[in-house]
């Protein structure tokens, strides 16, 4: 059996893998209970009780993978991951969120449940394709193809932003003075020729149904949103999945998450979450 003492050592971790294969703060919070009340039923001795839960946690989350993939192919414009918001003084929340950006998480969508499951447990966890492939009850060899198929995807793909914490969150910043001057001219000098932002309504609230490239279009795009009438509009500056991000707040509460990635002093690239169910989790700032 496993006590609440040993669960609650490795809870951390079991989010960890949870959120990175889910992309979801609330499914992965779920999958979590759902290993602890399925171990904690356990009559007979767990000899590892690390990996037993890793394996439960795992396999309820291929579960939920598995399960999700019509509702996101029916996915009404981008579909972005579920945003983990910390204060930016929050060092223990920032750890656990600075290795799973948004863009990353968006590449991690690319792959298959398996694919996916194999990549966070090996690249981000650092279990061996031994331990993944009793962890899935699938044979050594077949684990370590999966991985290198994984691994090779992201790699064609990962975001490469090198700018350091300070310098984004000093452009965020600046560009949202920008914005909310409705200085036109100071927002495109900010912004990458061929910028791209994505918004996510989920069909619930009003974005764009796609993505927006380039600089003007992309200013323009940001410059009406803001210019709608809201009650009592507040930002709020936050950490985003472990990078300077901003938190939009109508009325008291959550209306948007938005987080910039920054190269060579210019924004590359914008995230918008504005579904509703995305940002239930989130508490009035």
């Amino acid at each position: 059996m496993i006590d609440t003492t040993t669960f609650e050592e490795h809870r951390r971790m079991l989010f960890g893998i949870a959120y990175r294969m889910l992309g979801s703060v609330a499914d992965a919070e779920d999958v979590v209970q759902d290993a602890w009340l399925r171990c904690s039923q356990v009559s007979t001795p767990v000899r590892d009780p690390a990996g037993y839960l890793v394996r439960t946690v795992t396999n309820l989350a291929l579960n939920r993978l598995t399960s999700a993939a019509a509702t996101r192919e029916s996915y009404v414009g981008p579909w972005l991951p579920e945003p983990l918001v910390t204060r930016p003084d929050i060092g223990e929340e920032v750890e656990l969120a600075e290795s799973v950006s948004l863009a990353m998480l968006v590449v991690l969508e690319s792959l298959s449940p398996l694919e996916r499951a194999v990549f966070v447990l090996k690249e981000v966890f650092g279990f061996s394709f031994r331990e993944i492939a009793g962890m899935l009850d699938r044979g050594e060899a077949a684990v370590r193809q999966v991985g290198s198929r994984a691994r090779a995807h992201v790699q064609a793909r990962k975001p490469r932003y090198d700018a350091p914490a300070e310098v984004r969150r000093q452009v965020t910043e600046e560009f949202l003075a920008a914005c909310l001057g409705g200085d036109l001219n100071r927002m495109m000098e900010l912004l990458a020729p061929d910028v791209t932002a994505w918004s996510d309504g989920g069909g619930k609230v009003k974005a764009a149904l796609r993505p927006q490239r380039g600089a003007d279009k992309v200013a323009r795009f940001l410059a009406a949103v803001i210019a709608q009438p809201v009650d009592d509009p507040q930002a709020h500056a936050v950490d985003v999945n472990g990078r300077p991000g901003l938190l939009f707040t109508v009325a008291g509460r959550p209306d948007a998450v938005v987080c910039a990635e920054v190269e060579d002093g210019r924004i590359t690239e914008i995230r918008i979450i504005r579904n509703p169910e995305k940002l239930r989790h989130l508490p009035p700032p």
